[in-house]
């Protein structure tokens, strides 16, 4: 089966590193304002697409049930170590192009800094709608090229792709930044109405953050966040959209799916066998793996 490459942060200490050592407290304390305004107050059962170590899992705290999803295994065994044994998380390692959901599972979704690694932005958003039931509230972050910082290097010739053209831009392997508008119509196609859209991170410069007081900032974002529904030139924005069609969801019991074939799955840890086209997936302290094997 053919699948875009992915990003694969296995064995990365990337939550240690850029988080929690890397001098990211503003951008961390602004994400959060955003989607304390963005989310529901509560809900049924929230797909975290990218989940990573769980940084923004704690935030989720409306839903009765969460799915942390992520390619790497490293990164949910460092969520597992963070967040415990609780009945309420559930891990699976899995890629997005591929997801191993049955349709209308989910009443929620959210993907904080994880398209941007999307060869195939569209196909992933795509995929999201098709385990998301009717009326679903998805939460999208995205990196945006036409942010004030690129605006001014193209002027001054600093750089040679346009920020105000439609297409991504790749500025280094599997990282993208895309133009709003395009974003906004990939949504549309893949089944999606917007209704919410936040300019996140405006005082993303290193001297100023050493400068100013991170209570002020952050306080200064938020105030500003809103701005997003006429003008969009911050590096991060997030997007709310709700799943267009009734609110039917899954069949009762079921759950998982065969990534490689689609046929519906048992839940049968320690090992997961498909009926159909017999690929065999483990389940392991506490981890799914639903990854396709290579040919």
């Amino acid at each position: 089966m053919e699948t875009p490459p992915v990003c694969n942060y296995e064995n990365s200490d990337y939550q240690s590193s850029f988080w929690e050592h890397g001098g990211r407290e503003y951008e961390d304390a602004v994400e959060a304002a955003a989607l304390r305004r963005l989310l529901p107050a509560s809900g049924r059962r929230l797909l975290e697409l990218g989940a990573g170590a769980g940084r923004n899992t704690p935030r989720y705290t409306g839903y009765k049930e969460i799915v942390l999803l992520d390619y790497s295994r490293t990164q949910l065994e460092q969520a597992h170590q963070r967040l415990g044994d609780n009945p309420a998380y559930r891990y699976v390692a899995a890629d997005i192009y591929h997801l191993p959901f049955v349709a209308d599972l989910f009443d929620g979704a959210t993907m904080i800094r994880t398209l941007h690694h999307m060869v195939d932005p569209r196909a992933a958003l795509c995929q999201v709608r098709s385990v998301l039931q009717g009326n679903a509230a998805f939460i999208l972050e995205f990196a945006n090229k036409k942010n004030l910082k690129s605006i001014l290097r193209y002027t001054l010739g600093q750089q040679h792709w346009n920020p105000f053209s439609p297409e991504p831009v790749e500025f280094a392997p599997l990282n993208f930044d895309f133009h709003p508008a395009t974003v906004r119509a990939w949504l549309t196609e893949c089944g999606f109405a917007s209704d919410t859209w936040l300019t996140v991170s405006h005082f993303r410069i290193n001297w100023l953050k050493r400068l100013l007081p991170l209570r002020f900032l952050v306080g200064m974002d938020s105030l500003l966040q809103p701005t997003g529904s006429w003008l969009q030139f911050t590096p991060s924005i997030f997007v709310r959209s709700r799943v267009m069609g009734p609110a039917v969801g899954a069949v009762e019991g079921a759950f998982f799916k065969c990534p490689a074939c689609g046929a519906p799955l048992e839940d049968t840890p320690p090992e997961i066998v498909c009926s159909s086209c017999k690929a065999t997936f483990p389940m392991k302290d506490g981890i799914y793996d639903f990854r396709i094997k290579s040919a």
